[in-house]
């Protein structure tokens, strides 16, 4: 069993770009929003158990899941959003189990961003959280989804606190410079994390 490290952070923190980092040193990393999506793939048990409580309105018009569409259903409907997380977080937990099982690398990174409100992070070696002032999330936020500022902030809002995540957090990137500074945190990170790997 791999030594194991969750990576968290808000929304538009750059967890994807420290993630792809750490997979650049050859470190296995596991990503819950990438497999979020394969257990609703078009034909699982997941995407047909969705489609009966929803109703066939979740789907494009080729048979897949429309998330946009789910995602603004479920936004403010606390009832159906808890019916949801109750049927994808235990697939998602299984798969993210199984594939840090046959981690290749001394240690596994599995990218989870709702970490703080699973509780998940007591199931790891160490907790890595990627953390940006709230100003810089908004706009990265904006210019990704084209979204207004009440848009990105009510995203926001649905999500655990910076001061909830950092709260969790054995290791902080500070993710408010360039991407250069960004490499050296991971580098230094990775060093750090193979070495208690290896203890």
């Amino acid at each position: 069993m791999t030594y194991k490290v969750a990576l968290t952070g808000g929304i538009a923190s750059g967890k994807t770009a420290v993630s792809d980092m750490f997979a650049e040193l050859g470190v296995t990393v596991i990503d819950a929003d990438v497999i979020a999506r394969e257990v609703v793939a078009k034909g699982s048990q997941a995407l047909q158990a969705i489609t009966e409580y929803f109703g066939t309105q979740v789907l494009t018009e080729i048979g897949e899941l429309d998330r946009q569409k789910l995602r603004s259903m479920v936004f403010s409907d606390e009832q159906q959003r808890q019916w949801l997380n109750n049927l994808l977080h235990p697939l998602i937990r299984t798969e993210i189990k199984q594939r840090q099982e046959l981690a290749h690398s001394a240690y596994s990174i599995s990218v989870i961003p709702l970490l703080f409100e699973s509780g998940q992070y007591r199931n790891y070696d160490r907790v890595l959280t990627v953390d940006c002032p709230t100003a810089i999330q908004l706009k990265r936020l904006m210019e990704r989804d084209q979204s207004t500022l009440e848009q990105a902030q009510a995203i926001l809002d649905k999500q655990a606190t910076r001061e909830q995540r950092l709260s969790i957090a054995d290791d902080v990137i500070v993710n408010d410079s360039d991407l250069h500074s960004l490499k050296q945190s991971v580098i230094k990170l990775d060093n750090q994390y193979r070495q208690l790997a290896r203890n």
